[in-house]
């Protein structure tokens, strides 16, 4: 039941563990627990609340690596993303789930998200690593991840679908200088903007690829393209993460992560027949940041949407220095 199928043989005898899996249920388990409230099953919403703090502290216990998360163990009970192993000493998304599910100690998170910008981001190539080292002579036997080339798809390579993971961790972080430059890094229309770029990538340069080789001697070049989720996660990391954009319910939230050096930026929101103009200012410092709806301020610095077939203004004024203290509430 991994995100990664390609870890077939880790658990085949139904005793492995997977820390993302671990990370993956308490977030699921946190979220229901708000869908049993609605439907006034208060039992079930705290039995999930309470298996979700069971986790946590399971994690905590066992999954902490030194300085990152493990990935999973085998049957037999040897870890995999460990600083013991020979290959796969650091795979990303236990990494970014760990901040992304709320489950990770906060100063671990952190240092796990250090790790893994340190270990898989190569700007050289412009791609981030879903794994590193890449399987290929270790004795361990994850499965048929193994029948990939080393640095190419899952094996090594940069698998979008977890990259977007990873800067959306980092925007969850308020890091707005990394998520800057981690969406820049795995944008496809930087991997061809000359003749010698697209030599490299090989690939169309205005969709995402799935995945992006690691490896000489095709480091660089893109993999599968057209047909891959990542497309549909980017869409919101941009417009969610990095813009701010955030819906719930019938309200509309603005949580931006952009860069210090934006002064301004406007985006056309549609709801069902209703257009919102949404202008947003960034001013230099730290301050409290302001929402108005039709020259109103906007106590909760939310807007309640509504269907009624008009066209709305929208502005909000944000600071330069709110990254940097969202940054510091996670430490």
């Amino acid at each position: 039941g991994d995100w990664k199928d390609g870890y077939d043989k880790i658990g085949n005898e139904g005793k492995g563990e997977s820390v993302w899996m671990a990370f993956f249920l308490y977030n699921i388990l946190i979220r229901f627990a708000d869908v049993a409230k609605l439907h006034n099953d208060s039992a079930f919403a705290d039995q999930c609340k309470k298996e979700a703090q069971k986790l946590k502290d399971n994690i905590d216990k066992n999954a902490w690596d030194g300085e990152w998360y493990k990935r999973a163990w085998f049957d037999n009970g040897t870890p995999l993303g460990s600083s013991v192993n020979e290959e796969c000493r650091i795979d990303s998304i236990a990494q970014s789930w760990s901040v992304l599910s709320g489950a990770g100690d906060k100063k671990r998170a952190n240092t796990a998200m250090e790790s893994a910008y340190n270990n898989l981001v190569h700007k050289d190539s412009r791609i981030i690593q879903l794994l590193e080292p890449p399987f290929d002579k270790s004795k361990l036997n994850p499965g048929y991840i193994q029948g990939y080339v080393p640095g190419v798809r899952e094996n090594g390579g940069q698998y979008t679908h977890a990259a977007i993971w990873m800067i959306t961790a980092f925007a969850q972080l308020g890091d707005n200088k990394r998520v800057w430059e981690l969406l820049n890094m795995i944008n496809p229309i930087n991997h061809g903007k000359t003749s010698e770029e697209i030599a490299i990538y090989k690939v169309e340069p205005y969709v995402v690829a799935a995945d992006v080789y690691a490896r000489a001697p095709h480091a660089g070049r893109g993999g599968w393209t057209w047909y891959t989720g990542s497309a549909g996660w980017m869409y919101r990391l941009i417009t969610e993460s990095f813009l701010g954009l955030q819906q719930e319910g019938n309200k509309l939230k603005f949580v931006p992560c952009v860069p210090a050096e934006w002064e301004s930026f406007k985006i056309h929101y549609r709801y069902k027949n209703t257009l919102y103009h949404i202008a947003v200012k960034q001013e230099s410092g730290a301050g409290e940041m302001s929402v108005k709806f039709e020259g109103a301020d906007q106590q909760d610095r939310m807007i309640t949407l509504t269907d009624d077939g008009l066209e709305h203004s929208v502005e909000i004024i944000i600071y330069s220095g709110q990254q940097s203290e969202t940054l510091l509430l996670h430490q």
